[in-house]
Formats: C-alpha cells, structure tokens, sequence
C-alpha cells in the first residue's frame, strides 16, 4: 500500500479529535439542516465514516498507525470496565434467553452462509472461488469464518491450520473488513430505529426498558458534580484494571499453551485459551463485574460509563481508519461472495428474530457478538442505552469460545461444495 500523507501518530491521533469533535458539536444542535441530518444518520456511524473518509483518500492509513492497537489494548479494557462496574447481574439475567438464541442463530448464519455463497457465487464464476492447494479460495474464506464468529485470534487460527498463501490473505482481510463494516453501518442505522423494526417484529422490549429504566434510575440517584478525585479514582481502577488484564491475560495464555497439548492446536476447540486477546477482555470484564459488588458501583454518578464511552467512542474512530472505501470494487468477486455471506447471516438473524418476537437489541448485539466481538458487541449495545453495554461484552466473550470449532466445521463445509 502506499504510504499515507500523514504517518506520525500523534497527527493522525488530533484528526481523529477534531472528526469525533465535529460530530458531537454538530450532533447537539437543536434544529436546522444537522438536527434533520441527524434523525436520518446515526452519530455514531458518522464517527465510524469520517475516518474511513480520510483513509480512502490517503490522509491516514491504519496500516502506517499503531492507534487501532492503543485503542484495543488499552482503551478497550478500560472502557469494559468503566462501563461494567455499576453492572446490575440480575436484571441482566431477566432478560431471558432471546440474546442467547439470536447469538447462536448468528454463528449458525456465518456457518452456512460461507458454502451457500460458495454454491451461488460459483453458479455464476467458478473461477472466483476456484484455486488449488494452497491458493484454493475456501482457505482464504476459513480465516473469515474464524474472524466473524470469533475474532482475530480465530482468524489467526484458520489461516495456521488451512495454510493458505500469505500473499493473498490481504485480499480475504478486504473482503472481511468491507462486507462486516457494511453491516455494522447497516446496524447502526437501525439503531434509530428500533422501536420501529420492534413493533414490524411483534417484539416484546418490555425486559430491555426495565433494565434501561433500573439503571437510570439508579445513576439519577447517585448523580453528583464529580471532583478530581472521582475522576482521579477513576483512572486508577480503570488503568490499574487494564495492568492486571495484560498481566494475567498473558500468564494465562501462556500457561495454558505450555501446559496443554490441546490449547497449543490449533485445530483443537480450546486453541481460544491460548490467545492474550480472549483472556485480557475476560480479566477486564470480570474486574468490572467484580467492583459492582462495591461501593465503587456509586461510581457511576461521577461519569464512569461516559467516560467509558469517551474511550470507546475513540475506538470505533480507529476501526473506522480500517476502511477504505476505494478499495471496495478491488475483487468485486469475492466481496460479492462476503456480501453473500454476511446477508444470509443477516437474513436468517431476522428470520429468528420474527419467529421468536425478539427484539431488534438481541438481533443487533447477537450479530456482532459474532462479527465485530468484543471490540464493537459493547458499541452497538451502548448506541441502545450505555447499561446494555454489559450484554454485549458477556455475548462477545461467548464468540471466543465458540469461534474455533464454528469456523472449522464452516471450512470444511465449503471445502466440500467448492468446485474442484
């Protein structure tokens, strides 16, 4: 790729301000062209957008920047558990089965949806996703199937276990970011309108305005002008959290892969012990649930989800420099195969949803519980209410677990049906 006009970090990290400035100063007018803009286009999807912008033109590139993996590593645990530490487990728990079933109709979408888009895509051109040995197309695919049920690990895993040629894993990279990108800006925009899509689903949201309402009610009344102390103490459980995930999510990982011939496998359906991501998200998520049985939960009269929020808000701005928008018609073959795949996913997540009157948050976090993981379950959890964050995180944490042995049986699945 060639380089960008910016590279240094520090500049491309000010560019990112100004274009989540821009968006919240705009997002709060109160009438006029941007209210109106607003009621159609989510903010946070403009968050996501402008930086695509910037990387499509050449400004930034996520490829010459370290920012996604600041964001990731750094900003992400701490977010989960700001953003968890006034976690309410029971009312959670009232919520019922549906997130579970829409989750797991989710993984099943991804898993049937690669060989049917093989099935479709080769009725047209058998040369798109033909290929022999090491270039056969359906390897490429495996690493999607292990990013879009698990996530970079699982991705990692396909791509150690089917050997396909490194050369040409950027092209499936493209295909998985565009076509997952796409329908979380989908997500998002239906965010606006959930209530809505919930009454053409004849859902029952009663559970999720319960918890919405609980937790509400609960900050009113714990609201308070925060000091420099709250906010100091806040940084302290946050970044001291964030320490201790890095700390025993790699103690951990590597414990588990020297002491376990199963876990270093990566064929094996515990090789998701193995990865520091996995275990630093469960370490970060299990503090946060941990401080909720504390008089650290009051915490969140001082802002502690909203400054969550503020962390995960510069996240999504990083993962939206993963996009470049003029690379989408690069292999229109194989995008054609991933949007395919991403709509049978999508269409049988509706399909559920409708059977099962779920509402359109269970569709929507179940799904990227699957495709996003933990890195974007918690915002589209958080665009609903900032309390529904918690529900996307725990689902996300499930898309590890499952990630390996889906995307396995979602590999051989279109081995089977690629053409020879």
């Amino acid at each position: 790729m060639n380089e960008p006009l910016i590279t240094d970090d520090t500049i491309v990290f000010g560019l990112l301000a100004l274009c989540l400035g821009f968006v919240f100063i705009t997002s709060g007018s109160q009438k006029g062209f941007w209210k109106q803009f607003y009621n159609v286009v989510p903010a946070i999807l403009l968050c996501y957008m402008l930086p695509a912008v910037l990387a499509s033109l050449g400004i930034v590139s996520d490829e010459h920047s370290r920012l996604y993996f600041m964001a990731s590593q750094y900003l992400l645990p701490a977010a989960l558990v700001l953003m968890t530490l006034s976690i309410d487990l029971k009312a959670i728990t009232n919520l019922g089965s549906k997130a579970l079933i829409l989750f797991l109709t989710g993984t099943v979408g991804i898993i049937i949806g690669g060989p049917i888009a093989i099935l479709i895509v080769s009725a047209i051109s058998p040369d798109i996703i033909g290929g022999a040995g090491f270039d056969a197309v359906w390897r490429g695919l495996s690493t999607i199937a292990g990013s879009w049920i698990g996530g970079g690990a699982n991705q990692a895993a396909m791509l150690e276990i089917f050997k396909f040629n490194p050369q040409r894993f950027g092209e499936m990279v493209l295909v998985d970011i565009v076509c997952a990108n796409i329908w979380m800006a989908l997500l998002l925009l239906g965010v606006g309108k959930a209530a809505k899509i919930d009454r053409w689903l004849k859902a029952d949201a009663s559970s999720i305005e319960t918890l919405k309402k609980k937790v509400t009610a609960f900050s009113e009344s714990i609201t308070r002008v925060p000091s420099l102390r709250d906010y100091m103490v806040l940084f302290f459980l946050a970044f001291a959290a964030v320490g201790l995930a890095h700390l025993l999510g790699g103690t951990l990982s590597q414990s588990l892969t020297e002491g376990f011939a199963a876990v270093r496998d990566p064929k094996s359906f515990l090789s998701f012990l193995g990865g520091d991501f996995f275990w630093m998200v469960v370490v970060a998520t299990a503090v946060g649930i941990g401080l909720s049985f504390t008089r650290a939960k009051n915490l969140e009269g001082a802002g502690a989800s909203k400054l969550g929020g503020v962390f995960i808000y510069i996240l999504v701005a990083t993962i939206g420099m993963k996009m470049d928008l003029g690379r989408i018609l690069e292999n229109p073959g194989l995008i054609l195969v991933g949007l395919i795949w991403i709509a049978i996913h999508a269409g049988l997540l509706i399909l559920v949803a409708k059977l099962i009157r779920a509402p359109f948050f269970f569709l929507a976090v179940g799904s990227q519980a699957n495709v996003g993981g933990a890195a974007s379950a918690p915002v589209v959890a958080a665009e609903f209410h900032p309390s529904l964050s918690s529900v996307g995180v725990l689902l996300a944490v499930l898309g590890y677990v499952v990630g390996t042995g889906g995307a396995l049986l979602c590999a051989y699945l279109m081995e089977f049906v690629a053409p020879a």
